[in-house]
């Protein structure tokens, strides 16, 4: 069964992704960066939700140096698409994985000691140069080598033949917050590592510390390259850092009404009859649920119709949600719905489901379910093997 077919009947519920606003926030961030410092795109978990290789292809096209991983299976999926620029491993690898970073030409983000002597034991066996980033811990207490006990491992990076230092970086725990005292300790940690460096004379192309709050915010820390993942989606990584005009949200969930019910006074609605009709009501149902990534709520949210706000009633079933459309009585079956996005001069935000879900906005859009369709919009990327090249921004958009 060929699901890609055109004449494959798609489900009325899906992710909008708008490649349009993506190429445009990329070139205000590009924009607002001096010339000289390099942008690593952060993509893993599918770019965010967004779509790993879409995304991929529109950043390079806007003069994206490289892009930020988790996984090697998330890095092997673009390898195999024909991304060519550099690809960062971030976190550990295990053995397994070294000979198919140094195969690939992954570039591994090295935290410990016994993974620097595989990874150049690898490179050596294959006969190349392998670039890798130490990760430096400034007081996030995750992965990396404690700035005060750094400069042995740079050390012995320096002395394996078959590796390059190409990069030394740190991770900040709180850099959109207006308290910035400890994102400039962790900074100042992190600057006694790059100095303790200089002395010895060892040279290091891309120095970096900036997540999208350091690239708002912290400005004296961009150093040569900045790391920027949830801001390229159009969202702010906290209500208080600075803003950045013209941003905005890429991804928009919607879905169609395929169900219009009428209610009589005292009637119930879903599971556990969590909703009972005051009076007579229209009650529209959305094919879309909690087993898409919708929040479990009760009787709290609502959907744009009509460019109006539907609230929704009852409780969230797995594969449906239902919302009161009885002051909307325009509303008719297969209308659009948005669960999440901008409906006329209506918006309802990730933040607004992070409210109903309470949590963050970055695990409302990791979140949304792969049987949810993603559609993009709004441009198509080049396609594999055009123009590929890291660091060759678009002239359109």
């Amino acid at each position: 069964m060929n699901l890609c077919s055109e004449n494959f009947p798609l489900r009325p519920a899906w992710t909008e992704i708008d490649l349009g606003k993506l190429r445009r926030n990329l070139q205000l961030i590009r924009r607002d960066l001096p010339r000289a410092v390099k942008l690593l795109a952060v993509v893993k978990d599918e770019a965010y939700g967004h779509g790993a290789l879409d995304v991929a292809r529109v950043a390079v096209e806007e003069g994206a140096w490289g892009f930020g991983l988790s996984t090697l299976e998330e890095a092997m999926a673009l390898r195999d698409e024909g991304i060519t620029a550099p690809l960062l491993l971030l976190g550990e690898r295990q053995e397994a994985e070294l000979p198919w970073c140094v195969e690939h030409d992954l570039t591994v983000c090295v935290n410990e000691p016994h993974t620097i002597r595989k990874l150049a034991r690898v490179a050596a066996a294959l006969d190349k140069c392998v670039p890798v980033h130490l990760k430096i811990h400034t007081g996030m207490s995750r992965y990396g080598a404690r700035w005060d006990e750094a400069l042995p491992l740079v050390e012995q990076i320096v002395a394996e033949k078959s590796l390059r230092l190409e990069g030394v970086m740190t991770h900040f725990s709180q850099s959109d917050e207006v308290d910035k005292s400890f994102a400039n300790l962790q900074f100042s940690r992190f600057n006694e590592v790059l100095a303790a460096l200089a002395a010895k004379k060892i040279s290091v192309p891309l120095r970096h510390a900036c997540n999208s709050g350091g690239f708002l915010d912290l400005p004296h820390a961009h150093l040569d390259m900045v790391r920027t993942g949830i801001l390229m989606f159009g969202i702010f990584p906290s209500s208080v850092c600075r803003r950045l005009p013209g941003i905005e949200p890429v991804m928009s969930v919607k879905a169609k009404i395929a169900s219009i019910q009428k209610l009589k006074p005292g009637e119930v609605v879903g599971y556990g009859m969590r909703y009972t009709a005051p009076g007579e009501r229209r009650i529209a149902v959305l094919p879309i649920g909690y087993g898409d990534g919708f929040p479990r709520v009760r009787n709290t949210g609502c959907a744009l119709i009509r460019g109006r706000r539907a609230p929704l009633i009852g409780g969230i079933a797995m594969d449906a949600l239902m919302v009161d459309v009885t002051d909307i009585p325009e509303a008719q079956l297969w209308d659009e719905a948005v669960l999440m996005g901008r409906q006329g001069d209506d918006e309802i935000t990730v933040h607004d489901i992070a409210k109903l879900k309470n949590s963050v906005s970055y695990d409302v859009l990791t979140n949304w379910r792969l049987r949810l369709r993603r559609k993009s919009v709004n441009g198509e990327a080049k396609p594999a093997g055009q123009n590929l090249t890291p660091g060759l921004a678009s002239t359109h958009g």
